[in-house]
């Protein structure tokens, strides 16, 4: 630390990004990646006329994909009879990290603070003390869902990522409508990374309530994590005092492909099923191989699991698999006896059971 550095920032506790090793190639199942390359309308649409136009400013207002991503919520909310959503609903951010930062640094200041999860997203207690917030960790219940009910008499914004982003628990609509109605006068921000793996989306609750913003990225069921494109929907008032923040930090957050990109991978409505389809079926197809192996597992809706077995702690079985050629991640904390193993492809996935039935033997467990 250097003595220009502000005090405030002194006790700074950096989120821990997934490991990025360069010493050997890796079956890489640690930071929920998608396994699937990105949909082939989105490799057309950052072809090399497009790469010829890095020398001009992106647009601003990111207009293609503001424009795409209304469209198709709005095809999706009006086949359940809902009300669509306006491109004036819809915010765009370098990654979902920087649509919850300018969240967290535009709606948990002085006077109202956030809650959140004891377990959940490890960003949401960095920001916190980025942006020097009253924060409150609410405890969740034995089995580790969020219990909704200790949220009750907060008024605190709240942030819930849905399903969790350690636990792939999914706490159903009924209790995020429940959090929304009991105080209205309190922004639930919900954080929906994984949803895209079998569970429902608040978006449908954005019409009836302008005390929700729903957060979502393209990383993992649309295949850009190296795209780095996250988007918002809630109401006009909300997206607009999000994009004031922008435009007051960096109006061209969102680079000229990577608009592009994001654009086409929310067009391609075919290829993201196709693709969530197959991630869902080899993570029960793991849930039960992990089963047969003696391992429990969360009720993961993500596209990752998070098990344990007796005999073998999560940090040992972590190293383990990594002298094997294997990632994956290992939290720690109230979470050490378990290791989160992201859902890869058939072939990977093959890698990683035949890993832990080599290191089961070799421990004689």
């Amino acid at each position: 630390m250097s003595r220009f550095l502000d005090e405030r920032y002194s006790g700074l506790d950096p989120y821990v990004p997934g490991e990025q090793p360069q010493d050997r190639s890796y079956v890489k199942l640690n930071t929920n990646e998608s396994p699937f390359p990105p949909s082939p309308r989105v490799i057309a649409a950052i072809g090399g006329e497009e790469a010829e136009k890095l020398n001009l400013y992106s647009d601003p207002m990111a207009a293609t994909l503001v424009r795409a991503i209304a469209k198709r919520f709005t095809a999706v909310l009006k086949k359940k009879g809902l009300p669509g959503i306006s491109e004036k609903q819809v915010f765009v951010g370098n990654g979902s990290d920087e649509v919850l930062a300018f969240a967290f640094g535009a709606f948990c200041g002085k006077g109202r603070g956030v809650a959140f999860p004891e377990i959940g997203y490890g960003f949401y207690p960095v920001f916190a003390q980025f942006f020097s917030l009253d924060a409150t960790p609410v405890p969740v219940k034995e089995d580790m869902s969020v219990d909704a009910a200790a949220f009750k008499g907060l008024s605190q914004t709240v942030v819930i990522a849905n399903p969790n982003a350690q636990t792939g628990i999914y706490l159903p609509l009924s209790d995020i409508e429940t959090l929304l109605s009991e105080n209205k006068d309190r922004l639930v921000i919900v954080d929906e990374a994984y949803c895209d793996f079998g569970a429902e989306s608040a978006v449908g609750l954005v019409g009836r309530y302008d005390n929700l913003l729903v957060v979502q990225t393209m990383s993992k069921s649309r295949q850009l994590a190296g795209g780095r494109v996250g988007f918002a929907i809630g109401s006009e008032e909300v997206i607009a005092d999000l994009n004031a923040m922008k435009f007051s930090f960096n109006p061209y957050n969102l680079n000229r492909l990577s608009i592009l990109a994001g654009a086409a991978a929310v067009e391609d409505e075919e290829y993201f099923l196709s693709a969530t389809a197959a991630v869902i079926e080899e993570r029960e197809r793991l849930k039960k191989e992990f089963g047969k192996l003696g391992f429990e597992s969360t009720p993961s809706l993500a596209n990752f699991l998070l098990v344990r077995r007796g005999g073998i702690g999560g940090r040992e079985l972590y190293l383990a698999l990594k002298q094997k050629g294997v990632l994956v991640r290992w939290l720690g904390g109230r979470l050490s006896d378990y290791v989160r193993i992201t859902v890869g492809s058939r072939e990977q996935n093959d890698v990683l059971i035949a890993a832990v039935r080599e290191i089961l033997k070799e421990k004689s467990i």
